[in-house]
């Protein structure tokens, strides 16, 4: 059941149901596999993800966003998010809304009846992981779903949109009507780039979006990625960053601040003022020994939820970067892009 009050914070996305097993040689050879590579899922692939499952697999709710959900949950009072996307009528589907119900956050997917539920099986051999991802019924979700009056109302309770850049090579038009909503009641809409082939091979309908967002969210590779689709002619993640945030856009009553990680190097920020100039800030990232780090798969999934969760709440923007960057540093040490438990609390470096 909703809460009463709604869910200040919808992140929208690719739904993907993560199957995480240890595996071997012999595994990865069978589907044809290699062993630190991420591929889309052809016929051959479809056995694996039942193997995985006979292999006693870390069941982990998946998908950008999704992660970045699960993330912001963990940070924030009960009843905080909702997150939507499509899946399909399966065991999987289920499975999916089970493990973000445990994670605290609320599902309203769109449920496909002719495609399964998108799924990634991940082999990990020693340090390495071979990732085998089928999108299946994450890229059918329609504008239709969102439109609904009881899910629009959910829309309407909303102080905080957060989307996915994946999700901009399934439904625009569902990211505009986020965005405008945002932009007509001054609410913060926040996306991320999510990966360097967007702003490569998406471009148009990455620009149609981009003039909506307050916060946008890239790592160092994809910032280069959509400065190089847009010639503009730089490499510095700093120039990029005054760039991104001098980019126009439509709600002027707050100001458009880019932020681009950089694994372990610092958090470059870039805030725009109303007279044009940038101002740039960076940020160390929480330090841990290499030794503790377990997988760095979903850190900036972590990231931006732990970002998220500090604007939410009316944390400053270094306050905010601080808690994205500690619930990072302690998502790299588990399993995937997983949060500790029992839960840890935030303290601030």
């Amino acid at each position: 059941m909703a809460a009463p009050q709604g869910y200040p914070l919808l992140c929208l996305e690719n739904p993907l149901l993560d199957i995480q097993a240890r595996g071997d040689a012999a595994l990865l050879e069978k589907y044809g596999l290699k062993d630190n590579d991420a591929i889309l899922a052809e016929e051959n692939h479809m056995g694996l993800y039942e193997e995985l499952l006979q292999r006693d697999a870390k069941l982990i709710p998946g998908g950008a966003a999704q992660n970045t959900a699960r993330g912001a949950q963990y940070m924030l009072p009960e009843n905080s998010v909702l997150y939507i996307g499509c899946v399909g009528k399966d065991k999987y589907g289920e499975t999916l809304k089970k493990t973000c119900e445990e994670a605290g956050v609320h599902t309203e997917y769109r449920v496909d009846d002719v495609q399964p539920t998108g799924k990634c099986g991940v082999v990990i051999t020693g340090h390495n992981r071979s990732m085998c991802t089928h999108l299946a019924a994450a890229n059918e979700y329609k504008i239709e779903h969102l439109k609904q009056p009881q899910i629009w109302s959910l829309v309407e309770k909303a102080q905080v949109f957060y989307v996915g850049g994946y999700h901009l090579t399934v439904s625009v038009p569902a990211i505009l009507a986020l965005a405008e909503e945002a932009a007509a009641k001054n609410k913060v809409f926040m996306l991320s780039l999510s990966a360097p082939f967007i702003p490569q091979f998406f471009k148009e309908q990455l620009d149609s979006v981009l003039p909506y967002t307050d916060y946008t969210f890239c790592n160092e590779t994809e910032a280069r990625s959509y400065a190089t689709s847009h010639e503009w002619g730089i490499e510095d993640v700093v120039e990029i960053a005054k760039k991104l945030a001098q980019l126009p856009k439509k709600n002027t009553q707050r100001p458009r601040i880019a932020i681009v990680t950089q694994g372990t190097l610092p958090t470059v920020v870039g805030i725009a003022s109303p007279n044009g100039d940038v101002q740039v800030k960076e940020f160390n990232v929480h330090e841990i020994a290499k030794e503790a780090i377990n997988d760095t798969n979903g850190a900036g999934d972590a990231f931006a939820g732990g970002f998220v969760a500090g604007i939410l709440q009316g944390k400053s923007l270094e306050d905010s970067i601080d808690m994205g960057q500690w619930l990072a540093s302690k998502s790299i040490q588990e399993l995937g892009p997983s949060y500790p438990s029992p839960k840890v609390t935030y303290t601030r470096s």
